[in-house]
């Protein structure tokens, strides 16, 4: 079997995420202590006990879920000797999970990873007022249909294809106007549903341009490695391990398509057969059926998952 390790992004957070993990293992813990001391914050009694509104606040959202997925990651090399490098073929996220991915292969150090999203989720909130942008999830179409829905949609405002996540699943983003237009396109060419999400600011799309120069300013200031496996980047759906191109393409990132579909494709064709969600929740687990049924998704984020799936190596 050849493995991937995939590593969520937002929309997997809530209330109690690692709580378990911070009961049952040191190293969790620790993990958590680094990441509030990078963030002078207690970032993890948000995580732990909420309130859940300020938890989904995209600024808190991206380092907790980087902070599980990177509690998890170590646990398992402390308690079951799993080395990712030995273990698996290739890593990649959804989003903010690429940094999750590149701090768990080595390309970043936590505290740096932690400082990188806090700066991301309050750059992408800030480039877009509350209420001018928004994102929509159109089931049933695929991605061609989705881009020309986007398309005629726009009408000289912005409404791009941002998430291309399984068939039939994609989401578009834009001008709060144009994507209610793409809603009502949608459904005439047969769209199943589709409906606004409750987001805060149109993300992968051009208005995150401001976003996007800042997060060129902040990795610029940070050391990169090569990580310990390449990297599936969002924006190419390709894998890298070159640490200036991984530097180029997360700023790309903001304002690009998240091709997950391409990448668990072009995953398989890599010879892979097994993606294994590290962190929060199980949304890309449940991607992966959607994608392609010869391949097998787990997902792992709590004590018993650990210790089923180290048992099952």
């Amino acid at each position: 079997m050849t493995r991937a390790l995939v590593f969520p992004g937002q929309g997997s957070q809530a209330v109690g995420m690692g709580k378990e993990l911070a009961d049952a293992f040191p190293v969790a813990r620790e993990v958590f202590q680094e990441v509030d001391d990078a963030l002078s914050q207690k970032l993890s009694a948000l995580m732990f006990e909420g309130p859940e509104n300020e938890l989904t606040l995209t600024e808190n959202a991206q380092p907790a879920l980087m902070a599980v997925s990177l509690a998890v990651t170590r646990v398992l090399e402390k308690e079951g000797g799993f080395t990712l490098t030995d273990k698996c073929d290739l890593v990649a996220g959804h989003s903010l999970g690429e940094y999750s991915a590149l701090a768990a292969a080595g390309t970043f150090a936590i505290s740096d990873a932690a400082r990188l999203l806090k700066i991301r989720g309050q750059a992408m909130q800030a480039a877009v007022p509350v209420g001018v942008g928004a994102m929509a999830a159109l089931l049933g179409l695929d991605y061609v249909d989705a881009v020309a829905v986007a398309e005629e949609a726009a009408q000289g405002e912005v409404c791009t294809a941002a998430n291309d996540n399984a068939s039939g699943q994609i989401v578009v983003s834009g001008h709060k106007a144009a994507v209610e237009r793409a809603i009502e396109i949608a459904k005439e060419k047969g769209a199943k549903r589709a409906v606004l999400l409750p987001v805060s600011a149109p993300f992968h799309c051009a208005l995150m341009q401001p976003a996007a120069d800042r997060m060129a300013e902040a990795l610029g200031a940070v050391t990169m490695n090569a990580p310990g496996k390449p990297v599936v980047a969002n924006v190419t759906a390709e894998k890298t391990d070159d640490p200036e191109t991984i530097r180029k393409l997360l700023v790309e990132q903001v304002c690009g398509t998240v091709r997950w579909r391409e990448s668990v494709l072009y995953m398989k064709e890599q010879g892979i057969t097994d993606l294994v969600e590290i962190g929060a929740g199980k949304v890309l687990t449940g991607m992966v059926r959607r994608i392609d049924r010869d391949l097998s998704g787990t997902a792992v984020n709590g004590p018993t998952d650990i210790e089923a799936f180290l048992g099952a190596l």
